[in-house]
C-alpha cells in the first residue's frame, strides 16, 4: 500500500517572490487605485494610494492630485486674464473664442500680440520651478535655487559681456547658457572634492555667485552707459519683447529633457536618505545627486539664457508646493505649475500695475522673494530656539 507524498506548504519567502510573477502573468485589467489612506493630520487627502497598470505600481497622494488640479486650473484663469487686460480691453469671452479660432476683431492682440509672452511666462516658470526642486532636494535646503548657487550669476556675467561688447543680440543667448553651464561645472568641481555633499555643494555655489556678482558689477562700470542699461533690464529679468522663438527653445530643452525628469521624479523618492542606507538599498547617491542637480542646472541655465534672470521664482515655488501638499520634498509637478502661475501673475502685475509703464517681471517676482526669504529665516529661528 502506498503512502500518499504530503503536499509541502509555502513558506512565506516563496509566496513573497512567486506573487510579482504571477501578477506579471496575470491578464491585464486595466488601471486600478488601490487607496492607502490613513487618519490623522490632513484627513482622507493626506493618504497615498497606488494607480497599479498590470505589473507597474505608480504610488501618488490624493492631496496633491487635488492641489495639482487647483494650481492648473488657475495658471489656465490666470492666463486667460493676462490675455484679457491691456489696451484695448478683451472680455475673456472674446479670448476664448479668439483661443478656439471662431474669428474675432481681437485675434491679432489676442493670438499674436499677447499670447506669445503668456505662453513664454508659463514655460518658463514651470521650468523655473522644476530647477529648484531638483537643486532643494539634492541640497537639502529650501534656500538653495539657482540664483543662489551662482548658476543665475555666471549666466549674466556671460550675458553682460555679450551685451556690453558690440557682440550680435543672438549670440547673447548661447553666451548666457554657456555661462551658466561653466558656472555649475565650477560649483561641482569645489563642491564635489570628497562626494556631493549638501552644506559644500551650498557654499560653493554661494562663494561662486558672489565671485560672478562682483565680476558683474566692474564690467557695468567700464561699459558704455547705454550698452550698460541693457545689460542692467537683462540682469533684471523682463519678458517684454519676446515671444515664440523664446518660448520654443524652452519647450524644446523641457521636451528634451523630459525622459531624464521622468528619471528624476523617481530619482527623488531616495534623495532624503543618507548616504549610507541608500547604499545598502543598493543606490548610488553620489552619482543619483549629481545627475539630479545637473539636469536642474541646464534648465535652469536654459531659461535664464532666454528671459534674463528672473530671481525667487525657483526659490519659493518648490516650498510653497511641499507646504500645500505636505509632503517632506517638493513635488515636481507642483511646483512647476506655481512657478508657471507666479511668472504669469507677475508679468502681468508688472504690465498693469503702473500701465503705460512697464515693470520687469524680475522687479515684481524680487517683491515676493524678498518677504519669503524672511518668512524662511524667522521660521527656522523659532524652530531652532
Amino acid at each position: 500500500m502506498t503512502t500518499p507524498t504530503p503536499t509541502p506548504t509555502p513558506s512565506a519567502r516563496d509566496l513573497a517572490v512567486a506573487a510579482p510573477a504571477n501578477r506579471a502573468n496575470a491578464p491585464f485589467e486595466g488601471p486600478q487605485v488601490q487607496d492607502r489612506r490613513s487618519g490623522g493630520r490632513g484627513g482622507a487627502l493626506a493618504g497615498k494610494a497606488l494607480l497599479r497598470v498590470g505589473p507597474v505600481a505608480v504610488p501618488f497622494r490624493w492631496r496633491a492630485v487635488v492641489v495639482a488640479v487647483v494650481l492648473l486650473v488657475l495658471l489656465l484663469a490666470a492666463v486667460v486674464v493676462s490675455l484679457s487686460l491691456g489696451t484695448p480691453y478683451v472680455a475673456p469671452v472674446d479670448v476664448l473664442r479668439s483661443l478656439s479660432g471662431a474669428g474675432t476683431p481681437y485675434d491679432l492682440v489676442v493670438r499674436d500680440l499677447r499670447l506669445p509672452r503668456a505662453v513664454l511666462a508659463a514655460l518658463a516658470g514651470a521650468a523655473f520651478g522644476v530647477a529648484g526642486t531638483l537643486i532643494q532636494s539634492v541640497a537639502r535646503n529650501p534656500l538653495a535655487s539657482p540664483d543662489v548657487i551662482g548658476v543665475t550669476q555666471g549666466a549674466g556675467l556671460a550675458a553682460t559681456i555679450a551685451l556690453t561688447s558690440g557682440a550680435a543680440a543672438v549670440l547673447v543667448a548661447p553666451a548666457a547658457l554657456l555661462g551658466g553651464l561653466a558656472a555649475a561645472v565650477l560649483v561641482f568641481a569645489l563642491g564635489a572634492r570628497h562626494g556631493l555633499a549638501a552644506q559644500r555643494f551650498v557654499l560653493a555655489g554661494v562663494a561662486v555667485a558672489f565671485a560672478f556678482r562682483a565680476l558683474i558689477e566692474v564690467v557695468m562700470l567700464t561699459a558704455d552707459p547705454i550698452d550698460g542699461l541693457r545689460a542692467q533690464l537683462w540682469l533684471i529679468g523682463t519678458l517684454a519683447g519676446k515671444g515664440w522663438t523664446e518660448a520654443a527653445w524652452i519647450a524644446g530643452t523641457l521636451a528634451v529633457l523630459l525622459p531624464v525628469l521622468l528619471w528624476a521624479g523617481w530619482a527623488l523618492r531616495g534623495s532624503a536618505l543618507d548616504d549610507d542606507t541608500a547604499r545598502g538599498i543598493g543606490l548610488r547617491p553620489v552619482a543619483r545627486r549629481i545627475g539630479l542637480a545637473g539636469t536642474g542646472v541646464l534648465a535652469a541655465a536654459a531659461v535664464t539664457a532666454q528671459v534674463g534672470a528672473v530671481d525667487f521664482v525657483a526659490l519659493v515655488a518648490p516650498q510653497v508646493a511641499r507646504r500645500l501638499v505636505r509632503a517632506e520634498r517638493p513635488p515636481m509637478l507642483c511646483a512647476a505649475l506655481l512657478g508657471a502661475l507666479l511668472l504669469v501673475l507677475a508679468d502681468l502685475a508688472g504690465r498693469r500695475l503702473f500701465a503705460p509703464t512697464q515693470l520687469p517681471a524680475g522687479v515684481l517676482t524680487a517683491a515676493i522673494g524678498g518677504p519669503y526669504l524672511i518668512f524662511v529665516l524667522l521660521r527656522t529661528r523659532g524652530r531652532r530656539s
